[in-house]
């Protein structure tokens, strides 16, 4: 279960990768700097569309570390350009991808600490259930949002991404 969900997850974040395109391409045609999408917001109190991003990141690349073992790689939050956000998404994916299926046995098992939660642990079912997975939802679907608010051309199945059908 760890493996198909968090690889779910990762192909959000290429779902995510696939509405930057077309936010180039909406800026192009609208003939504006991209990069002026980067700083937006739905709500003065929300965070912009690169925290959004950044953040749909973390999750991802947390879940597959702290759930196969391991310490998830930093990345430092220094994007501001469309370009720096695509290579976020790609340094992730890559850090996702790298970690086998069998490195998840024994993840229901393990146990996950915050630092804003000093003396408490999450075992590794309900960090998945609980935290992985709305966080993640939650700030694609922000982002994807925002670009949306914004004029971008992106639809239902950006989000959703390739539809792996079989013949009925």
């Amino acid at each position: 279960m760890y493996y198909e969900v968090i690889s779910q997850c990762t192909r959000s974040l290429k779902n995510l990768e696939t509405c930057l395109d077309k936010a180039e391409q909406h800026a192009a045609v609208k003939k504006f700097d991209v990069d002026v999408l980067m700083t937006s917001r739905l709500a003065p109190d929300m965070q912009n569309f690169i925290y959004q991003v950044q953040s749909a990141c973390d999750h991802v690349k947390a879940a597959a570390a702290w759930l196969s073992g391991q310490t998830p790689p930093k990345h430092e939050d220094n994007e501001k350009r469309i370009d720096e956000l695509r290579a976020r998404i790609r340094k992730t994916v890559a850090f996702v991808e790298s970690v086998k299926e069998v490195q998840y046995a024994g993840a229901s098992e393990r146990k996950v600490k915050f630092s804003w939660a000093p003396g408490k642990a999450i075992g590794g079912k309900d960090y998945l259930l609980q935290m992985t997975i709305p966080n993640v939802y939650f700030h694609v679907a922000i982002a994807y949002a925002i670009l949306r608010h914004n004029g971008v051309d992106i639809g239902k199945m950006d989000f959703l991404g390739p539809i792996n059908w079989i013949d009925a």
